[in-house]
This record gives C-alpha cells, structure tokens and sequence, in this order.
C-alpha cells in the first residue's frame, strides 16, 4: 500500500528543520525501516523557498508501520511538526512509482 503523509512545521523552526535535515535524509533513504519513502519533499512557503513542512510517499504493509516510520524520523523526534495528516493513496499509485523507480536506476 501506499500512504502520503503531509507535515505543517511548527512555527519558527526553520532552525530545527535545517539542523535535522541531513539526519532526515539519511533516515529516508535507508531499506531496514517499516516503511519505504518512494517521494519526500519540502513544503514550502508562496516563494518556493523557504521551507514549512513535508511531503512523504511511503510504501508500507498498514498505517502501522507508517506511523513506526515516523515515530524514527529525525524530525519527528525534534518536534518540528505542528500537525501530520497520514492518508492511503488508491493502488494506481503502483503505475507512478514504477516510473519513479526506473529514473532512479538509470
């Protein structure tokens, strides 16, 4: 199944999130997790720029090993986010992450 989270930061920590960014990354990119990020990407504020928040894709089996995911990702153990919203994405998705995948092995 595939779920796409949506993280707001809380206000004022651009800090935060730049700190953790790097371990954030790294956490994403890892295979041993629960969960596995197919897209992750900042939310930004109207100028494109300056960043407020995430945009996952996981692949996992259930919610609960999305929200196992979470509960390890740097940011979230910083308590940047003000609100997660966690929501399952319809099996069309599998035709999209194909296409991703194939990018990413070329």
């Amino acid at each position: 199944m595939f779920f796409a989270i949506f993280a707001v930061d809380k206000p004022g920590l651009l800090a935060t999130r730049m700190e953790n960014r790097p371990a954030h990354r790294a956490y994403g990119d890892r295979y041993d997790l629960p969960a596995r990020k197919i897209i992750g990407v900042p939310l930004t504020e109207d100028d494109g720029q300056t960043m407020n928040g995430s945009l996952l894709i996981l692949e996992a089996p259930d919610r609960a090993a999305v929200e196992a995911y979470l509960a390890g990702d740097p940011y979230v153990k910083a308590g940047l986010f003000e609100r997660t919203s966690i929501v399952a994405v319809h099996e069309s998705f599998e035709m999209i992450r194909e296409l991703l995948l194939d990018d990413e092995e070329e």
